[in-house]
């Protein structure tokens, strides 16, 4: 299975989650989501995600200077980004629970 594919679908959401959990910068918000087990994910695709919810309004931004290198952005999430987040994750519930379903085991199949 293309896994790209899928994390393309689900970015947005997975991106609204680290972030609400810690406020990140860019390369940090791609550390955690590849620890978390997102490993394909490109960093050039985070950055971009990190700056549309960003112009969208669901997140903050504020700037972090730097004594070892350049000052970095931190994103936080807002109340906005909080609603759309809760909303993403009762639609995954669904969509992956009627996957699931759907799916079913290989038991009993042949």
């Amino acid at each position: 299975m293309d896994t790209t594919q899928l994390l393309k679908g689900v970015l947005d959401a997975a991106v609204l989650a680290v972030v609400a959990d810690e406020d990140g910068y860019g390369y940090d918000v791609v550390r955690r989501l590849r620890a978390a087990g997102l490993v394909e994910v490109g960093d050039a695709s985070v950055y971009g995600t990190l700056r549309r919810l960003y112009s969208g309004g669901m997140l903050t931004s504020y700037v972090v200077p730097s004594d070892e290198g350049p000052h970095r952005k931190y994103y936080g999430i807002n109340a906005q980004g909080r609603a759309v987040l809760d909303t993403q994750r009762k639609e995954w519930q669904e969509f992956s629970g009627t996957l699931t379903g759907l799916l079913g085991t290989s038991e009993g199949a042949a």
